[in-house]
């Protein structure tokens, strides 16, 4: 299986040996690692060097990161990309959940990367996050920007989606995969009345590691080991083999690597 989503350079996990010896036995083949910002870069690339078949760096700025320094940060996510062969542009969108000081430079940012992927032809990784008081809907505004933009050869993954079967059918329509993680476990994650109504094809597999651990680790440091408990449960709400699951999710997200 592959993890398509992990923060493992995290200082959390202090032995990477390990944690990648654990996720190895549990049939993790490959972790991809979205990037945050330029003070993330350097422990990234250090394990993508390292395990260079099994820890693919992509390479992008965190919404939650985009403040004033903004052009700054930019210009370090251009450099890498103009240097280095990522496979990928993340992770990259709109955060309204914390802060909504800098959404106008959030859009600006969002909106750039979203043009060199086009250019480059590069999937994204999308981070939507709404508003704590429903307020404003992360996952429909980063849509409608796709949809105003209508850029070229855009594709990739809405990462650590939690919407509605419409929401899911938009995002499959406008020719993204579904990132299913941890909150698919969660007795009142939501998605247990959605992922039935998906087609396992339109779905690719992700732990979000050090963050959102899956039932029963919920509250502790999440790892890639944990993948196989989110197959399960996709699995389980599919009423289908976890051997499918798994096979077919990996296709899929060999599908993205290989465009």
């Amino acid at each position: 299986m592959i993890d398509t989503h992990a923060h493992i350079y995290d200082p959390q996990f202090a032995d990477p040996e390990a944690m990648l010896a654990a996720a190895d036995e549990q049939g993790i083949t490959q972790i991809w690692m979205p990037n945050c910002a330029r003070e993330t870069i350097d422990a990234m690339m250090a394990l993508a060097e390292r395990y260079p078949d099994r820890c693919l760096p992509m390479m992008g700025l965190h919404p939650c990161y985009v403040t004033e320094t903004v052009e700054e940060e930019l210009a370090a996510v251009e450099s890498w990309l103009n240097r280095y062969p990522f496979f990928a542009i993340g992770e990259i969108g709109l955060d309204f959940y914390w802060d909504l000081t800098h959404i106008d430079r959030q859009f600006e940012a969002f909106t750039v990367q979203l043009q060199w992927a086009s250019q480059r032809n590069l999937p994204i990784s999308i981070h939507s996050r709404s508003a704590k008081d429903g307020s404003r809907n992360a996952f429909a505004e980063a849509a409608d920007l796709i949809e105003k933009l209508a850029l070229p050869n855009l594709t990739g993954i809405f990462h650590c989606f939690v919407g509605t079967v419409d929401e899911a059918r938009r995002a499959i329509d406008l020719g993204f995969k579904l990132g299913i993680g941890g909150v698919s476990t969660f007795k009142n994650g939501g998605l247990d009345t959605v992922i039935p109504h998906i087609d396992l094809e339109h779905l690719v597999l992700e732990t979000d590691a050090p963050y959102l651990a899956p039932v029963p680790y919920r509250g502790k440091r999440n790892e890639p080991a944990y993948l196989k408990l989110i197959a399960q449960r996709v699995a389980d709400l599919k009423q289908l083999p976890l051997e499918q699951v798994a096979e077919q999710t990996t296709r899929t997200s060999r599908q993205l690597l290989d465009r």
